[in-house]
Order: structure tokens, then C-alpha cells, then sequence
């Protein structure tokens, strides 16, 4: 397979391999990731492949805005998702919700699903377009996570379709990974935002 390395203003090409099946690889507010459509069962199969990753791997999920939540997510949306939602997004905090029964269980094996806005309008750019992804880091499993389109193509060149280049991302810190299906906010991955920002955004929503 040969693997391109095309400009950010060339997201219909993009848009074409992903509703194709194939993977793209693009920046985002923390590294590069590699996505397929979130709907697209043996598309999100592929990453497995193409990453080498184990397959009991849940694959978070990217939208491009706070009211795509509900294209993922089942009804009702969690009260504290919503709320954390409009407080963080875009940004580094990942929600686990309820998953919507039609994704596949290649996304999630579970009955939840990780959810994030990133803050990086090339992926957000393109997500307006292709709707939610399932994306990962585009790196090899274990490999180090890149910051460059030449570093995704040193991991992952001859097994992905294309690369869009939108320069080097921030990196640093993963997001705040926050599970929303109890009755409290729990972290399951520390991150940029602490538990005590997290308690204030839902209780001085509260009415």
C-alpha cells in the first residue's frame, strides 16, 4: 500500500479513503491520530491491523462538536456528561458514556464508549465532514506517539492511505479520561484537568 502525505486543504480526498474504508492519519490537539468512520465495522478492524494493537483495545471515538455527543452516545445522554461536555470541549477531557448500539463492537467490546472534542481545527475540520471517528494514536502499539506527519510515516507508511500534515501538534499530556455512567465522576486516566475542575463545572451547572 502506498501511503500519501497531502495538505490540510485537501480534506475531500480525505473524506474519499475514509468512505472508502481506508485509514487517514491527521493532527490533533495532543498527536497525530489514525481513524476510520466510527460506523464502519471492518474499517475500525483495520486499525487493529494497521497498528499492530491489541484487539481487546476499546478506540475512543472523535467528534467535531459538543451536539455530535448524541450521534454516539445512547439516550438519554448522562446528566454529567452534558454538563462536562459544555465546560471542556474542545479540549483534553475524554468522556466514557453509554455507547449508542449501532457502533460496532470494534470501537468498544463493552456497552460504553469514549468520547472527545479535540481542539485542533484541521480535525476538527475534517470531522465536520466525515461525522465521528474512531481514532487512535497513529503510531505502531507501543511505538513512540508522533508529533509530525514524517514521524506518522515512519511508523505507519505502506499500511494507512494517507496522511494529512497540519504541522506539528502540541503533544504533552494525554486527555483527562472521565467515566460518566455512574452516579459520580470517576477518572480512569489522569490528565490536564484535575477532579476538582471536574466537580465545579457539575455542580455550579447544577440548578
Amino acid at each position: 500500500m502506498k501511503t500519501e502525505i497531502i495538505r490540510p486543504d485537501e480534506i475531500a480526498r480525505a473524506l474519499k479513503v475514509l468512505r472508502a474504508g481506508g485509514l487517514v492519519a491527521f493532527p490533533t490537539d495532543t498527536v497525530y491520530g489514525v481513524g476510520a468512520l466510527a460506523f464502519d465495522g471492518k474499517a475500525v478492524e483495520s486499525i487493529y491491523l494497521a497498528k499492530d494493537r491489541p484487539i481487546e483495545k476499546a478506540i475512543p471515538i472523535l467528534i467535531a462538536d459538543v451536539d455530535d455527543l448524541s450521534r454516539v452516545a445512547s439516550s438519554p445522554l448522562p446528566p454529567m456528561a452534558v454538563k462536562l461536555a459544555s465546560r471542556f470541549w474542545p479540549g483534553p477531557v475524554t468522556l466514557v458514556v453509554p455507547k449508542l448500539p449501532t457502533l460496532p463492537e470494534a470501537v468498544s467490546a463493552t456497552d460504553t464508549v469514549a468520547a472527545r472534542v479535540p481542539d485542533h481545527e484541521v480535525a476538527r475540520a475534517l470531522l465536520r465532514e466525515s461525522g465521528p471517528l474512531a481514532v487512535t494514536s497513529a503510531n505502531i502499539s507501543g511505538g513512540p506517539s508522533p508529533a509530525t506527519a514524517e514521524e506518522v510515516f515512519q511508523q505507519l507508511g505502506g499500511r494507512i492511505t494517507l496522511i494529512i500534515d497540519g504541522g506539528k501538534t502540541p503533544g504533552g499530556v494525554p486527555s483527562t479520561l472521565v467515566d460518566c455512567t455512574g452516579e459520580e465522576a470517576r477518572i480512569l486516566r489522569e490528565g490536564p484537568v484535575t477532579m476538582e475542575q471536574l466537580l465545579v463545572a457539575i455542580h455550579s451547572s447544577r440548578e
